[in-house]
């Protein structure tokens, strides 16, 4: 192939490279600045059916720049300082419950030695794998209700790192449902959309009578 026609080749690698890293990347939105910047170091969960302006939303990539930003420092954060809250003590979050569209989560890996919070940027579930098997599933944006949802055991995953470097994995287990979850929410989907059965679970609601989840006065 002679280097006039290897320029072309090369531009087109280079765009779809490009795509596969970003995907439909957007700089921040005031609106997403005013969330990370306003919000207190436990933000405001969203909830159904007041936020599902954002709960329904699919959520767009993070840009090179956003990734060395220091809005997404903030952000991840105020991510795990919510989660671990004693008012959410979740095990996954993903930024949509937080009014910010962005494929962003954070995951307890249960998989790992110590359990860590780890953050997950532009992630994507590749391939479900295995025969799905029905487990019990929560909300922190659908209090107090739980159901019964079938997820795949096993997971192909796709993301970048906080240095921007793509990582495919496979994960198994409880960790593998809490990715699907998640992953969910950047697509606007909700586990009772898939869930067999939903329910009341009233010592959840016994918990939350003792916290406030009022919107903050600039939300």
């Amino acid at each position: 192939m002679s280097g006039r026609m290897l320029l072309p080749v090369l531009v087109c690698l280079a765009l779809v490279a490009g795509f596969l890293l970003w995907g439909n990347s957007r700089a921040w939105t005031s609106w997403e600045r005013a969330v990370i910047e306003k919000s207190d170091s436990v933000m405001y969960v969203c909830v159904m059916p007041e936020d599902s302006v954002f709960l329904r939303r699919p959520s767009a990539d993070l840009g090179p720049r956003e990734l060395r930003s220091k809005e997404l420092k903030t952000l991840l954060d105020k991510m795990r300082r919510t989660l671990t809250d004693p008012s959410q003590d979740g095990v996954g979050i993903a930024a949509p419950q937080l009014g910010i569209n962005r494929r962003i989560i954070l995951v307890m890996r249960y998989d790992k030695p110590g359990q860590p919070i780890e953050p997950y940027l532009n992630i994507r579930v590749d391939s479900l794998l295995g025969t799905p098997v029905p487990g019990p599933e929560g909300c922190l944006s659908l209090p107090p209700y739980r159901g019964m949802v079938r997820r795949a055991p096993r997971v192909q995953i796709s993301y970048l790192r906080l240095d921007g470097t793509p990582v495919t994995e496979q994960v198994e287990g409880y960790s593998a449902v809490i990715f699907q979850h998640e992953c969910d929410h950047l697509d606007g989907i909700l586990y009772i959309d898939r869930a067999d059965t939903v329910y009341v679970n009233e010592n959840w609601a016994a918990e939350r009578k003792g916290f406030d989840y009022s919107r903050p006065e600039w939300w």
